[in-house]
């Protein structure tokens, strides 16, 4: 176990060394800061002096080795646009995603598994078929337009819930806020979450429905049934744990992209999160943001697959470290 791990550890640590490489050189690529930062009436010399101070006459080796070296740190420098350390803005938006991810994460495990298994066992009934109906829905519907679909049922037609912000919040700590605590703060993550989240909960149904389709005509299952076991415990003691395999891996992946890819929901809700920010930093080229975002995305994709493959490990004993 403790082989395994080391093994898959130093690949990651491989992968973020190629991230950072692409995150350094890609956004040197997009346009030049120094025009973002000042006015069109300052001077060539005001503009030299800046570039100066900023590091960006440096040879390119020495900028990647300070890159990589504040980003261990989890310094990335100063924005160009805010004038203040891209640490600290993170800070302050981190909880605001984290929180709108793990709602959305929550909606989609525990709306999603229910119907793919429901939808995989009794796949004739009426209900099943709803289901795969509505996850036609979620699936092909792009998430802006679903987004902009319940604001204007839920906020502009049956005014019940906000349409953008994150309400009122409860601070915890030096930097933690939430919303979880105030009737506002609930009920402004209401639209955001079930937006970000339907998709992932579609996923979800439909692998679970197809993998427990697929283990449920197994000969080991047909052999459960001779015995007289009842069939709660053929369904989910032996079918559902034979198709975790595939699901922990799609719905860890998924679960990762939620946080990644929340940027178009957190546009069309106003939500602050880092999406927002990024979105921002794009359209004002703040190098250091984007390069920041980039990395703390790859850095969560990273960890959620290296439990994944623990999680490989617990669940399924031919996984060994000595196979290939």
């Amino acid at each position: 176990m403790i082989l395994f791990a080391a093994r898959r550890l130093f690949q990651a640590l491989i992968v973020m060394l190629v991230v950072s490489f692409l995150a350094f050189t890609m956004f040197r690529f997009v346009g030049d800061p120094i025009n973002q930062m000042v006015g069109i009436e300052t001077s060539l010399e005001d503009r030299a002096a800046l570039r100066e101070s900023l590091g960006l006459n440096d040879p390119m080796p020495l900028q990647f080795a300070r890159f990589v070296a504040g980003a261990l740190r989890f310094d990335f420098g100063t924005s160009y646009q805010f004038r203040q350390p891209v640490a600290d803005l993170f800070a302050k938006r981190i909880p605001a995603t984290l929180e709108l991810s793990l709602t959305s994460a929550l909606f989609a495990l525990v709306i999603g598994v229910p119907m793919g298994i429901h939808a995989g066992l009794k796949r004739e009934s009426a209900l099943s078929k709803l289901f795969m109906s509505l996850s036609l829905v979620g699936i092909s519907l792009p998430t802006f337009f679903i987004g902009i679909l319940l604001i204007f049922l839920f906020s502009v037609t049956l005014q019940w819930l906000p349409s953008f912000g994150r309400g009122d919040t409860v601070q915890i700590g030096s930097w933690w806020t939430t919303g979880f605590l105030t009737v506002s703060g609930l009920k402004a993550l209401i639209l955001p979450s079930i937006t970000l989240g339907l998709y992932q909960m579609t996923l979800i149904m439909r692998l679970i429905r197809a993998e427990m389709m697929e283990v449920i005509r197994s000969d080991y299952i047909k052999f459960a049934r001779a015995r007289g076991l009842p069939d709660r415990i053929v369904h989910f003691r032996h079918a559902l744990k034979n198709t975790l395999v595939p699901v922990v891996t799609i719905t860890g992946l998924q679960l990762g992209s939620i946080v990644a890819f929340a940027t178009i929901t957190e546009t069309v809700f106003q939500w602050p999160g880092m999406g927002l920010l990024f979105l921002h930093a794009v359209q004002n080229v703040d190098i250091p943001i984007m390069s920041a975002y980039l990395m703390l995305t790859a850095l969560l994709f990273v960890t959620i697959n290296f439990i994944v493959d623990l999680l490989y490990f617990l669940i399924d004993p031919r996984l060994r470290v000595g196979r290939p």
